[in-house]
């Protein structure tokens, strides 16, 4: 699913406008990304939460050239479903 398709059925089921559900995405993504961006988890009971990780440096291999390269750290966005949305699956 894109976020057309989630768009529209996010739309059908709220019985909303493509518009408002647009909007609606947008400030969800925006509110969760700022609140991973300043260090906080966004959990959703039932649904899952959203965290951010920090993977530390390491070496790695240009696969072209087999050249041992460095890899900086980086922090990364993690999601963990929860129970009932691991009972979906």
């Amino acid at each position: 699913m894109n976020k057309a398709q989630l768009i529209d059925a996010i739309a059908a089921d709220a019985g909303i406008s493509k518009a408002q559900a647009k909007s609606a995405l947008d400030s969800f993504t925006n509110s969760v990304g700022g609140a991973l961006a300043s260090g906080d988890k966004v959990s959703l009971v039932g649904f899952g939460t959203f965290s951010v990780s920090v993977r530390g440096a390491r070496e790695g291999r240009n696969p072209q050239t087999g050249a041992t390269i460095k890899i900086a750290a980086k922090k990364v966005a993690k999601f963990k479903a929860g129970a009932e949305m691991s009972a979906k699956l």
